[in-house]
């Protein structure tokens, strides 16, 4: 690897992770489990203020609600999707398309980061689709467990791929061509970073490349390691930890197992690691520190819910409209149960002038693949 490739590559590393953090973290509503948003609310955040957003104008498309249906010829059933584009940096008509993935949450709009900078630099433009049953695009009013069966990765990749080539065919119509095929590159983090990952290896007709993020690419199925039962004195062990509500030990150890990786994932492990090297050198109970943080940041500053890893909690089938939307039927899979790869397609030259296709853009010399 160059040096010049090896040093853009590291950088977009860099970028892409804190960047997908920033997106999935601005808060509203409550939310369940692992993806949590951060203490700073509304319009702040770290992105701050109305400047946080490129857009927040909708857009609208029709999408299949079952892509596996072996009779689809005859089952027609579709459901609004919605999607927003930012064209403001596109060199039309050759500019390559940078799709960024909304994960499990509500979509708000294309935020103002680290892929704004990149797709003001290559011209592209930038389309971001909300993932189906979260936000405004869920197929059902209801969330009953009949309603929940489109709701899948599966299902999402291929809404990605609908989606896509929607798009393609609406830019071309835009720029009065026929049949032009732009380069494109999907972006995200976590488990829109799975999604991303997957569509380039699934679809790899339909993207150049993709940038996985932290993609929980290899989730471990029924993985009990971290699901050891309380000893003793269960009770007085969840009053320590203000979790006494949660009566299901399992649901207590997935509080404990996300609050511990929380500050490991959004990248501040001494809000941890510390107290508890200072709780050994002062022979303080471990445990009671641990307590504190889970109390004091986890819940009090970072803005988890208890109540929320209740399984009781999961039972309500109405759609709530927050930032992470549908996330009472999300599945917990805390962040222990994951191995981290990140997958990074790196273009190298400017894109003006020329029409990019996928060949030039990834020739052995000017491509960077990087696996962490």
């Amino acid at each position: 690897m160059g040096s010049a490739s090896a040093r853009i590559a590291t950088a977009a590393v860099h970028l892409v992770t804190a960047a997908a953090i920033l997106l999935m973290l601005a808060r509203g509503g409550e939310a369940v489990s692992l993806w949590l948003p951060p203490p700073t609310a509304g319009g702040g955040g770290f992105l701050g203020g109305a400047d946080r957003y490129l857009t927040r104008e909708e857009h609208w498309m029709n999408q299949t609600l079952d892509h596996f249906n072996p009779t689809v010829s005859t089952d027609h059933r579709q459901f609004k999707q919605r999607y927003y584009e930012f064209l403001d940096y596109y060199r039309a008509p050759n500019g390559p398309i940078f799709l960024y993935i909304c994960g499990e949450s509500t979509c708000n709009g294309i935020g103002n980061n680290y892929l704004a900078v990149v797709a003001k630099k290559f011209g592209a433009a930038l389309v971001s689709p909300e993932h189906r049953y979260y936000g405004k695009s869920s197929p059902f009013n209801s969330l009953t467990t009949e309603n929940l069966q489109f709701l899948s990765s599966k299902q999402a990749l291929f809404d990605l791929a609908v989606f896509r080539q929607y798009y393609q065919e609406t830019l071309n119509a835009k720029y009065n061509r026929s049949g032009a095929n732009s380069s494109w590159f999907v972006f995200g983090g976590s488990y829109a970073g799975a999604l991303s990952a997957w569509f380039r290896l699934k679809f790899p007709h339909l993207t150049c490349g993709s940038l996985a993020s932290s993609g929980v690419v290899l989730a471990v199925y029924n993985f009990t390691d971290f699901d050891k039962q309380l000893q003793s004195g269960r009770n007085s062990v969840k009053e320590l930890f203000g979790a006494t509500k949660l009566e299901n030990d399992g649901d207590f150890l997935y509080l404990l197992a996300d609050a511990a990786a929380i500050a490991f994932q959004y990248g501040n492990p001494d809000v941890l690691c510390s107290p508890l090297a200072e709780a050994k050198k002062n022979g303080t109970d471990l445990v009671e520190t641990f307590a504190s943080y889970v109390k004091d940041y986890y819940i009090g500053k970072f803005g988890a819910s208890v109540a929320s890893y209740d399984q009781q909690y999961l039972k309500n089938t109405t759609p709530a409209e927050s930032y992470y939307g549908g996330t009472k039927f999300a599945v917990r899979l805390h962040i222990s149960r994951w191995h981290q790869k990140t997958i990074v397609f790196v273009p190298q030259r400017s894109t003006r002038g020329t029409i990019w296709t996928c060949a030039e853009m990834f020739s052995a010399k000017e491509s960077t693949l990087m696996s962490l």
